[in-house]
């Protein structure tokens, strides 16, 4: 049986996920506004689940593990199998070997803890790319910096991948990240 919320976090927070840095405060406060921004674009519950629990192995691109993998039992028990295996996919994306692939059929995934090349399921891209969305678009909306280096190529990124995204995100991402008109 799933837990409520409240407890996935005090699980979180038990890893010292509110007291790791991020853009925005602590990573703690990062993973509840991706969660909120999926539950805002209707996301499921699995994959709200698992925008909240996003870094747990951690990611490419902020490698800092709440748990190692040998405790990914831990997390089924948490949040349920689904959700755990999107949080794997999501956490062992190789990104420089995935992110050109997007927009291509099939999605060929580069798992970077195994160093394996598969081709996942539509509802496993399309969680993949929803997740991808709302870590980037919180992490844009606090960092400045990171969003004028970084946002040209993520809304190109969100523009070749849009079919595997929600029409809320799309929105969302074209919304925060499209080019403006001088």
């Amino acid at each position: 049986m799933l837990v409520e919320r409240k407890n996935i976090e005090e699980f979180l927070r038990s890893r010292g996920a509110d007291r790791i840095a991020h853009p925005g405060g602590t990573l703690l406060a990062h993973l509840n506004r991706v969660a909120d921004l999926l539950a805002a674009w209707n996301a499921d519950e699995d994959i709200r689940y698992a925008g909240l629990c996003h870094a747990m192995y951690g990611t490419d691109g902020f490698n800092r593990p709440l748990l190692e993998l040998s405790g990914r039992d831990i997390v089924v028990a948490l949040i349920g199998e689904r959700a755990e295996s999107l949080v794997y996919f999501y956490c062992s994306c190789d990104r420089s070997a995935v992110y050109p692939r997007l927009g291509a059929t099939p999605v060929v995934f580069t798992d970077r803890f195994t160093g394996r090349d598969h081709e996942p399921d539509g509802s496993a891209v399309h969680a993949f790319m929803e997740i991808t969305a709302a870590n980037e678009l919180d992490v844009m909306a606090h960092n400045a910096e990171l969003a004028a280096e970084h946002g040209p190529a993520l809304y190109r990124l969100f523009e070749r991948t849009r079919r595997h995204l929600s029409p809320q995100a799309w929105r969302a991402c074209s919304n925060q990240l499209a080019p403006k008109d001088s």
